[in-house]
């Protein structure tokens, strides 16, 4: 079983602390069985006063860091001076040296600031929440800040913007695992979207439409019906009944990302639901896909995940289950337990 410790420091928030162990707690196998044992842990082994006025006790202390196979940092709001160049407290800085070389470290909102203070963002690129960018990018210099974003995958080190983007994140894990089938019921079960891009834009000081202004939302859920044909952006702007450039600027207004980027997701989504689920040749998932081609799907899929369909069918068909060596898409753990795709 995935092992994840999930690291409370003092003033952690809540929410965000909770979060793993809800997500990861629905990622089941298809008997049922879970894949992945979270444990909450503080630097010390003892209780930490949180943000919302209350203390937790803890289950663990840094050992749990030294055992686990991924390590969580939820934000915390009682180290501002790490925005000021003041380093970690020393109990901090002993656990997190606690962590074994090649562990997947990710971060939730604030918590990149823990990481980038432990040096382990240099040379990196990484997000926040865009609120901290500006004071961050001054504190750490040397890490690639793109606080656009809702998340960063780097390999084994991962952050995300603000408190649901933590929850993509966690999804964005367990579907690199263990594929999109145990991640789609993980995300039913917790009811929140199954799937939105890292590559999407924080919302930022967005102006809520006029309740009487025309959107792009029926345009998208008609698209998604019509994933395998070709989808213009002037047959797009006309279902809207807009011009293509007002249809374009409002699509990315709504959608944080502009509609060609936004369909090459939603495609994406698609083919790797039929290379998991089916026997379907690569040609025939990239036509039902939208791709056209399978030389077309390839170039996506190397782009978006650095493998090719064959080798992404590879990590995720148990009836082959993953050789030692093979090729698994970016963030996915080596090991882990690889159950058969729910539909």
């Amino acid at each position: 079983m995935h092992r994840v410790a999930v690291l409370a420091l003092e003033g952690v928030a809540p929410f965000e602390l909770g979060m793993p162990s809800r997500v990861f707690g629905n990622a089941r196998a298809e008997d049922g069985s879970l894949l992945y044992e979270v444990t909450v842990c503080t630097p010390d082994g003892g209780p930490v006063a949180t943000d919302a006025g209350f203390t937790i006790g803890s289950a663990a202390g840094p050992e749990a860091l030294a055992a686990a196979d991924t390590v969580i940092i939820p934000p915390t709001h009682a180290m501002p001076g790490l925005l000021r160049g003041e380093p970690l407290p020393a109990v901090l800085a002993d656990a997190l040296a606690a962590i074994r070389p090649g562990t997947r470290t990710v971060s939730i909102c604030t918590g990149s600031e823990v990481l980038a203070a432990a040096g382990l963002l240099d040379g990196r690129t990484a997000t926040t929440h865009w609120v901290h960018a500006p004071a961050f990018r001054r504190a750490f210099p040397r890490v690639r800040l793109d606080e656009d974003v809702l998340f960063v995958d780097d390999g084994d080190v991962l952050t995300s913007a603000g408190v649901a983007a933590g929850i993509d994140l966690c999804l964005h894990l367990i579907r690199a695992d263990h594929g999109t089938a145990v991640a789609n019921l993980a995300a039913r079960l917790c009811v929140v979207p199954p799937w939105r891009d890292g590559g999407q834009a924080q919302y930022i000081e967005r102006p809520v439409p006029e309740p009487t202004a025309a959107t792009t939302t029926a345009t998208r859920a008609w698209a998604l019906e019509r994933l395998a044909e070709p989808l213009t952006l002037d047959r797009l702007a006309a279902h809207a009944r807009m011009s293509l450039r007002t249809f374009t600027r409002r699509f990315r207004e709504e959608a944080g990302m502009t509609p060609v980027q936004w369909l090459t997701g939603q495609r994406l989504e698609v083919a790797r639901h039929l290379l998991e689920s089916s026997d379907l040749p690569v040609d025939l998932v990239a036509h039902r896909a939208g791709f056209g081609s399978a030389n077309s799907l390839r170039q996506h899929m190397r782009s978006a995940l650095g493998v090719s369909p064959t080798a992404y069918r590879r990590t995720f068909r148990p009836a082959d289950g993953p050789a030692a060596g093979q090729a698994r898409p970016r963030g996915a753990r080596a090991g882990a337990a690889e159950p058969a795709p729910a539909g």
